[in-house]
């Protein structure tokens, strides 16, 4: 990798110090240039360890005796710096010399695997802008354009290392990168856990219910598990994005049509944030390109943003099921001690509308819930509360984490298949619920009906399923566990884009008061006796090129549900 920084930056130190295999090529400061063209991972680790350690240090305080052949550590005043054959091949180039500048350019358009930028400064622009469009002046002589890097990943430690077309420039070119803001929400998230904490705990203390010394001795112990909260919150965000850009081509038009209501309510400025012109959209979608990583990460701001707004003109921070979420945002001790007077926070309702705000657009995308809302003509407090409601009644939260879990013990991709049925599961099941409960709904008392039932049919479905459906889920549940998904996980999964329909089951079995396996076997065989699955797979195989194409779609999909009930 080539880093920008050194090691007494806590940016740039502490992630050079997050594993021992690093290999760090070549890395620049505002003083030196260090290269170290074929380091040793553990030695130079020890090295970094030691720098982080020393106050002020630079990288002209590195061991020169661990450096690798034909490396060193090179002032950025120097009229030239000599190139060793090592240079060159490492930079893929064949001149005698450079001056600092330049090398530094050519380090930055080498080939390596990852960026890692933890200092000050705009590094890359796209070729489009003028280096006056950047607006750093310093660093106009060695700033290099997007579609000139050949690094596989870009990490963004620092702010604005990268302008924003930079960024869509070299992520259209092959490049793997969020977004600054993305990539340093960390810190934010950080901030924001101890201020909510700080303002419960200020107030036990001035109550003289908590002595300031208390205080304190909580605040350290609770470091490892707000760590834990905000590493959770960051892992969900760049997994919606990866999820996001798994749909960006086939979602292209809804996503055209979440940034237009933006847009025309006021809430975002396109041209501040480089989104593209509607033209320019169609273009690229008509050519099959969907948006770019950048262009995601700023509409998955926006989406949190305008959701959590949403939910606070709303009753919904209010309904007693949904404020248990409240309690998500703190550590165990916090939750343990003090749950009367969290109820009592002064936050309570931003807390909750956040929370849950965060937790939709991470699990369920960009635009669950406009279109949803749009779809279904419910307000946004009914279509959260159904929302909740599916989430606790199929347990997607567990099965979720399950998923996650499995990071590095099955293929990515299948992973990410899996979190796309449960999405799926939950789109339709929210629907199920928006369309079925018109006059209100009370997440209690619904649970109190669905919860265990649904529990016996996933547990059961592949006995229930006949035909055609039950191929597909055998087959599903055979791929899954072939890649080293565990069984049980495999089975619910795979069941996933069938499962929504026992809640019709459970509906009937109510109201005709039968046993619920029975109305199970009367429901899935008569769906493959009138071959309603494969009328099911006709609409959801229709290419859907608009928002009304997709409306249609989806009443289609109603009205068929609604008959199969019947």
């Amino acid at each position: 990798m080539v880093g920008i920084g050194d090691m007494s930056g806590d940016v740039f130190g502490n992630g050079m110090l997050l594993s021992n295999q690093i290999k760090l090529i070549a890395a620049f400061n505002h003083l030196h240039i260090f290269i170290d063209p074929d380091p040793d991972p553990a030695a130079s680790f020890a090295e970094r360890e030691r720098l982080f350690k020393l106050p002020r240090s630079g990288w002209n305080d590195y061991d020169a005796s661990l450096i690798s052949k034909g490396g060193g550590v090179f002032e950025r005043s120097a009229k030239s710096i000599k190139l060793t054959p090592e240079m060159k091949k490492m930079l893929g180039v064949n001149v005698a010399q450079m001056n600092p500048t330049d090398l530094i350019s050519a380090i930055l358009k080498s080939q390596f695997d990852l960026l890692w930028n933890g200092g000050i400064g705009t590094y890359i622009k796209a070729s489009q802008e003028t280096h006056a469009d950047v607006g750093d002046k310093a660093n106009d002589g060695l700033r290099v354009n997007g579609c000139d890097l050949q690094c596989r990943v870009i990490g963004e430690g620092g702010n604005l290392g990268m302008t924003q077309m930079g960024r869509m420039e070299y992520a259209r070119n092959g490049g793997r990168l969020n977004t600054d803001f993305i990539d340093n929400a960390g810190g934010v998230d950080c901030s924001d856990h101890e201020v909510n904490i700080k303002i419960l705990l200020n107030g036990l203390v001035a109550a003289g219910d908590l002595t300031l010394k208390q205080r304190n001795k909580l605040l350290v112990e609770m470091t490892d598990e707000v760590s834990s909260l905000v590493l959770k919150n960051n892992y969900r965000q760049v997994q919606a994005l990866t999820l996001a850009e798994r749909r960006s081509l086939v979602s292209m038009s809804e996503y055209q049509r979440f940034i237009n209501k933006l847009e025309a309510q006021g809430k975002l400025n396109r041209k501040l944030e480089y989104i593209p012109s509607e033209e320019v959209l169609e273009e690229q979608r008509l050519a099959g390109k969907g948006l770019s990583r950048p262009e995601l990460s700023i509409l998955v701001s926006y989406s949190k943003a305008d959701l959590k707004e949403r939910l606070l003109a709303t009753e919904l921070p209010d309904d007693p099921y949904v404020a248990k979420e409240l309690v998500t945002a703190f550590p165990k001790q916090m939750r343990e001690k003090f749950p009367e007077e969290l109820k009592g926070h002064r936050l309570v309702r931003e807390i909750v509308s956040t929370q849950v705000a965060n937790e939709i657009v991470n699990l369920m995308g960009i635009n669950f819930a406009d279109r949803l809302t749009v779809s279904t003509g419910s307000d946004i407090g009914t279509l959260t509360r159904a929302y909740v409601l599916v989430r606790d009644t199929f347990r997607i939260s567990e099965l979720w984490k399950e998923i996650e879990l499995l990071d590095y013990q099955v293929d990515a991709s299948i992973q990410l298949e899996m979190m796309e049925r449960l999405q799926y599961l939950v789109r339709h099941a929210t629907r199920w619920f928006l369309r079925n409960r018109r006059g209100g709904l009370d997440c209690q008392q619904e649970i109190a009906v669905f919860a265990k039932p649904l529990q016996q049919v996933a547990e059961h479905l592949g006995e229930l399923l006949c035909g055609e459906p039950k191929a597909q889920w055998e087959a599903a549940y055979q791929r899954y566990t072939d890649a080293g998904v565990p069984a049980d996980l495999a089975k619910v999964v795979a069941g996933s884009n069938i499962l929504f329909s026992a809640l019709a089951v459970i509906e009937a079995a109510r109201e005709e008061k039968v046993d619920m396996q029975l109305a199970a076997q009367a429901f899935f065989g008569l769906g493959e006796r009138l071959e309603l699955h494969w009328f099911s797979m006709q609409l959801n195989d229709l290419t859907v090129e608009n928002h009304w194409q997709g409306l249609a779609r989806d009443a289609f999909r109603d009205d068929l549900d609604w008959h199969q009930r019947a």
